[in-house]
C-alpha cells in the first residue's frame, strides 16, 4: 500500500475521526440512527413491531400517522395448509431490517410519521365473513383519517376487505406478486376464501382489473382463472419471468397501473418454496429474493394507497427464512410509501 494513502486512511479513519462519518449522504443516516452516546437501539430489545416501527396503537394515534402498519392474522380462508393467523406475530419478531434502504435511499420510519398500530380485534375466531367485516371497518378507519395502511396477514382473503375500505370512494389499480390469480369462484358454497379476493373487488366496483398487473402466476390451478383475463387483468406467469427479465416486467407494471391510485398485495408464494417454505400453499418455480427486491424497488413513484404481505405460515419453516424475507419485503413496500403521491403532508 502507497504510504501516502496509508496516512491519509490513518487521519480520516482513526483516534477521534473513527467513529466519523464524512459522505453527507451517509451521513444523514446516522444522525437519524445513532443517539448523541453514539449508540443505536439493540435490535433484539424492547416490544417487537412491525420492522421495528414504534408501536401506537390505534385509534389516538392515527391523526398523527401517515403511514399505518397492521396485523390481520386470520387464515379461515385457507385451501390447504393453515397457519398464516401466525404470520404477522412472526415478522415482528425479525430483529433486524432497515432503518436504511441504500437502493431507493430513504429512512423510512425516520422521514415519515410510522407507526405499527396492532392487529385488528376480531370479533369471532370462527366466522370468516364476520372476520372480513371487522377487516374491512379497520381498514376503513385508517384510510378515513388519511392515513395509508400497509398490513400483514393472514391469507390472502384478506385482500378483499381491505380494498373494500381502500377503494370505496373509486376503484383502485393493483400490482399483485403472487403464485396465484386469486381469481377464482365459489368454493365449497362460499366465495369468500383466499383463491378470489380480486375477483370478488372487481365485482364489488373496488377494482379496477384493466389496471391490474398480477406477476409470478404459475402452479396446477391456471383453469381457475378465467375470470383475469376476460376482465382485462394482465397476467405475466412465471415461467416468463426469466425470459422477459425483471426491468422489462417493471415497465409493463408502470404501464399498466399508470399515475392512479394503486394497491400493492404481495403473496410470499410468488417466490420459490426453495428461498421461502413456510407458507401454505407452496408452489414450485417461483421468484428468488433478488428478483422480488429488485421488482419491487423499481415501482419507486407510484401512487401506491396501501398494500399488504400476505401467507406467512412459519411453522413450516425451521429456518425463519421464510419470515425474513417477508419482513424484508415489507420494509421495501415501506419504503416505497415515502415517494407514493398519496402520502399526507
Amino acid at each position: 500500500m502507497d504510504k501516502i494513502h496509508l496516512a491519509a486512511l490513518r487521519a480520516q479513519f482513526s483516534d477521534d475521526n473513527s467513529a466519523r462519518i464524512a459522505d453527507p449522504r451517509f451521513a444523514r443516516v446516522a444522525a437519524r440512527v445513532f443517539n448523541p452516546a453514539g449508540t443505536r437501539v439493540m435490535p433484539w430489545s424492547g416490544v417487537p413491531t412491525l420492522v421495528g416501527a414504534p408501536y401506537r396503537p390505534e385509534p389516538e394515534a392515527l391523526a398523527d400517522l401517515q403511514v399505518a402498519l397492521t396485523g390481520l392474522p386470520m387464515d379461515l380462508g385457507v385451501t390447504n395448509r393453515p397457519g398464516a393467523r401466525f404470520g404477522p406475530r412472526a415478522m415482528r419478531g425479525v430483529e433486524r431490517i432497515g432503518p436504511y434502504n441504500h437502493v431507493l435511499d430513504c429512512l423510512p420510519l425516520h422521514e415519515m410519521r410510522v407507526g405499527d398500530i396492532g392487529d385488528v380485534a376480531f370479533t369471532s375466531r370462527y366466522d370468516l365473513e364476520q372476520s372480513h367485516r371487522d377487516i374491512e371497518a379497520h381498514i376503513a378507519r385508517i384510510v378515513a383519517a388519511g392515513v395509508v395502511p400497509l398490513s400483514v396477514g393472514g391469507d390472502h382473503s384478506i385482500t378483499h376487505p381491505v380494498l373494500r375500505a381502500v377503494g370505496r370512494d373509486r376503484p383502485v389499480g393493483l400490482i399483485h406478486i403472487d403464485a396465484h390469480c386469486d381469481t377464482g369462484g365459489a368454493t365449497d358454497g362460499t366465495k369468500f376464501h383466499h383463491g378470489g379476493p380480486m375477483r370478488n373487488a372487481v365485482l364489488d366496483g373496488v377494482l379496477d382489473p384493466e389496471r391490474t398487473i398480477q406477476i409470478g402466476i404459475r402452479g396446477s390451478a391456471e383453469y381457475l382463472w378465467e375470470f383475469s383475463t376476460v376482465s382485462g387483468m394482465t397476467v405475466i406467469h412465471g415461467e416468463e419471468v426469466p425470459h422477459l427479465g425483471i426491468p422489462e416486467i417493471i415497465r409493463r407494471a408502470r404501464a399498466v397501473v399508470g399515475d392512479g391510485p394503486t394497491y400493492l398485495s404481495f403473496d410470499i408464494d410468488a417466490l420459490d418454496p426453495g428461498f421461502a417454505p413456510g407458507t401454505g400453499t407452496p408452489e414450485v418455480g417461483g421468484m428468488t429474493p433478488r428478483e422480488v427486491l429488485e421488482l419491487i424497488r423499481g415501482l419507486k413513484g407510484l401512487n401506491l394507497v396501501g398494500g399488504d404481505v400476505v401467507e406467512v405460515a412459519p411453522q413450516y419453516d425451521s429456518t425463519t427464512n421464510t419470515a425474513q424475507i417477508a419482513a424484508q419485503v415489507l420494509f421495501e413496500i415501506l419504503s416505497l410509501m415515502a415517494f407514493s403521491p398519496a402520502l399526507k403532508s
